[in-house]
Parts: C-alpha cells; sequence; structure tokens
C-alpha cells in the first residue's frame, strides 16, 4: 500500500479539483448539512486549501471564529494565502487523532474526506467529539470507493487499475461502519445520507473525469502497476470522454451527528 502523499505538487492539484463544478456541489451539499449560524465557532478538521473554511467564516460572520488542521504544511500554506484576510480564522498543524484544542471548543465541527485516510477512525471520532460543546454538530463527508463503476472496454485492466487505486485509502469502504463508530464514540441523532456523483462528461469539472489525471499520476509512482497498463487505461479514458463514451459513477455519503448531553446538561 503507498499512501497517497499531500505535498506541495498534491496540494496545487487538489486546489484546481477543489474548485470544480462537482466539488462546488459537494461543498454546498456539507454547507446545507452543518448549517453554520452567526457567531458560531466552527472547526474544519482536515481543511486542505481552504475553501470550506473560507465559506463558513462568511456565514458565522465577526462575531464568530473558524478553525482549521491539516497535517501538510502545503495546503496549510494555500490555505494562510486564501484567508489572509480574516483575523477570525485560526489554523494550525495537527492530525485528527490528536485535535490542538481544548474539550468542547467549538459548536460544530466537519471533517470532509480526511477519515478514509486515517488508521485509527474511533481515535479521530473520539477527539472531534471531545472538542465539540455538548449539544453541537458533526458532519463528516466520506467517499465509499466500492460504489466506484467506469466504463472500459478492458474490464479486467479497470479492475486492477482501481484495485492498485485503493491502495491510496486506509479504508476503502469507511461510509459501511462509518455511523456505528459515530455512536460509539457517543454521538446521538446519527444520520447517514448517500450522494452519487454520475456523469458522461468529460471535463474538468465533473468529478470523475477529472480523476483519472489524479489516478493516473498516483498509478505512476507504484512498482507494482505495469506502465503500459497505467497509459493504456489512461489514453482509453481519455478517448472515450474525446468520443462521448466516458461513463463514471460512484456514491459520496454524509453522516451527521449530535454531541449528547443529559438533562442537567452535563455531557454524556
Amino acid at each position: 500500500m503507498s499512501k497517497l502523499e499531500f505535498d506541495e505538487a498534491t496540494a496545487n492539484a487538489l486546489e484546481v479539483l477543489y474548485a470544480t463544478r462537482d466539488v462546488r456541489r459537494r461543498r454546498a451539499l456539507v454547507h446545507e448539512a452543518l448549517g453554520a449560524a452567526a457567531a458560531e465557532q466552527i472547526l474544519d478538521v482536515g481543511c486542505g486549501p481552504g475553501f470550506v473554511v473560507a465559506e463558513i467564516v462568511e456565514r458565522v460572520g465577526r462575531d464568530g471564529t473558524v478553525a482549521g488542521v491539516d497535517s501538510s504544511p502545503a495546503m496549510l500554506a494555500l490555505a494562510a494565502r486564501r484567508l489572509a484576510a480574516h483575523d477570525n480564522v485560526d489554523l494550525r498543524e495537527g492530525v485528527a487523532t490528536a485535535l490542538p484544542f481544548a474539550d468542547a471548543t467549538f459548536d460544530a465541527a466537519l471533517s470532509v474526506q480526511v477519515l478514509e485516510y486515517v488508521d485509527d477512525v474511533p481515535a479521530a471520532i473520539a477527539e472531534l467529539h471531545r472538542v465539540i460543546r455538548p449539544g453541537g454538530r458533526l458532519v463528516l463527508w466520506d467517499v465509499d470507493w466500492e460504489t466506484v463503476s467506469m466504463y472500459s472496454t478492458d474490464e479486467a485492466r479497470m479492475r486492477r487499475m482501481l484495485a492498485a487505486w485503493d491502495g491510496h485509502l486506509a479504508h476503502r469502504s469507511l461510509p459501511q461502519t462509518l455511523t456505528a463508530t459515530v455512536r460509539e464514540q457517543g454521538f446521538v441523532d446519527v444520520c447517514l445520507a448517500g450522494h452519487a456523483f454520475t456523469t458522461s462528461d468529460f471535463t474538468r469539472d465533473a468529478y470523475g473525469a477529472s480523476l483519472v489525471h489524479t489516478i493516473e499520476s498516483y498509478l505512476a509512482g507504484l512498482a507494482d502497476v505495469a506502465e503500459q497498463d497505467r497509459i493504456g487505461w489512461a489514453d482509453e479514458q481519455r478517448a472515450l470522454g474525446e468520443a462521448g463514451r466516458f461513463y463514471f459513477s460512484c456514491v459520496q455519503c454524509c453522516v451527521t451527528a449530535t454531541r449528547a448531553a443529559d438533562a442537567a446538561g452535563a455531557t454524556r
């Protein structure tokens, strides 16, 4: 297994991806689930280049604050540039399993397509429970990579390439167990919603098409992937796009929950 490295090159590529139509659609769904309000304190775990933080800070206004945590200095550098005009944003380097904040600090927290890369998901969710105030809200978003479907005239090669791509993950199908793990860490009102990202549109704005270059670049770094397989797979996907025969589909999942409190207001 070779994890995806969130270095400067990857950070810059993801910044381009985050500006595309389908990822903007995803952020809109995340904002709907989060429901950030004026004067709230919100945490984004795995904030990346800061697109979500920049949108949340507009919602919480001058009386609110937004904190962002990321393990990648390259990502944080992009976020810092994007958010330089806001003095109510706190960006910190850190990991999901050891958040650099005091207990019960935030009204809500979110983490978008991050936990699928975290080895110890229960520890990360326990940390989120710790830093959210009683009655506060949690939003988690991850891809069920088990649901990926792509058209190819060479089905065996497609299976090999997608299996190799799965190596960039800690969890291939995290949504299958995520709601149970969230409940086990003390959250209540746990809900799961699935959102299909399906397209035959081979443009940079389509989530599936934009992934082709990302997958090809990742596969290029793997010694156990034959170069002719990688190049043949990527060339075919581009050719299918030009011929109007490209197809991609996957389900992305949103989990929402609340940190419980007893009748006296104490944390459970």
